[in-house]
């Protein structure tokens, strides 16, 4: 599919760069415009509604950080462009899709636009249909280790999980359970089970899922109503197990 993008960078030489790049070994993208600074870019996120964001995190008059605050309610990816890595962290956490070092590599560029295209794809196949998981069987048991021994559940019956440090809290439609293990030790532990890690913090059963929001990062709501954030690096894993 064809995605409408910009670019929002100060340096007219990336600029130039990144646009050659993107003509000649990304035909995807049909590149709308350029902005060399804040405030222009937002001018026209706002005008073209783009499916796409390149952009640059230090900027005269602000950084990347500042823009995307300045858009709440985004429905466009966002890639990365910068010379500095020490902003990965961050842009993750901004529900960066993609994150790109200075000079470009262009097979890393590929893969940025690649993912995005099948998250973008996904997410319009998906849209004003009611989500239909691939897997609706969810048979077997876990235990959940306490002080005095252990609990028994059925998989079906969790809603959910979410990271706190080094615990976890079990949601279940009724209660939640708090359990001295990682995140990481039930993703591992439920991997055979419909279970998508959707956000660095969340572990959710897809059979659970009753909506998909798209939005800066995107986000699910259960069927009990709860609605939990999903990051761009994880949209892909979640939409693989739809219909």
């Amino acid at each position: 599919m064809k995605l409408n993008a910009i670019i929002v960078e100060d340096e007219a030489n990336s600029r130039e760069i990144l646009t050659n790049y993107l003509t000649k070994y990304c035909p995807s993208i049909n590149l709308l415009a350029e902005a060399a600074s804040i405030k222009i870019g937002l001018e026209l996120i706002e005008e073209h509604k783009p499916d796409l964001i390149f952009l640059d995190v230090e900027m005269p008059f602000g950084n990347a950080f500042d823009l995307l605050d300045q858009v709440p309610n985004r429905t466009f990816e966002t890639v990365f462009v910068t010379a500095y890595n020490q902003y990965a962290l961050d842009a993750l956490n901004n529900h960066a899709a993609y994150y790109l070092m200075k000079p470009i590599n262009i097979d890393e560029l590929i893969k940025a636009v690649d993912y995005v295209s099948e998250i973008k794809s996904k997410e319009n196949e998906l849209a004003d249909r009611i989500l239909q998981p691939k897997t609706k069987k969810v048979d077997g048991k876990i235990t959940l280790p306490q002080q005095d021994g252990f609990q028994i559940l059925n998989v079906a019956d969790i809603l959910f999980c979410r990271a706190d440090d080094n615990y976890t809290e079990i949601y279940l439609e009724n209660k939640k359970i708090v359990v001295s293990k990682t995140l990481k030790y039930f993703e591992e532990a439920m991997s055979d089970f419909p279970f998508a890690r959707i956000h660095k913090s969340y572990l959710v059963n897809v059979n659970a899922v009753t909506k998909y929001k798209k939005g800066k990062g995107g986000s699910v709501v259960l069927y009990n109503g709860k609605e939990l954030m999903v990051s761009a690096s994880k949209k892909k894993e979640l939409l693989s197990y739809f219909e």
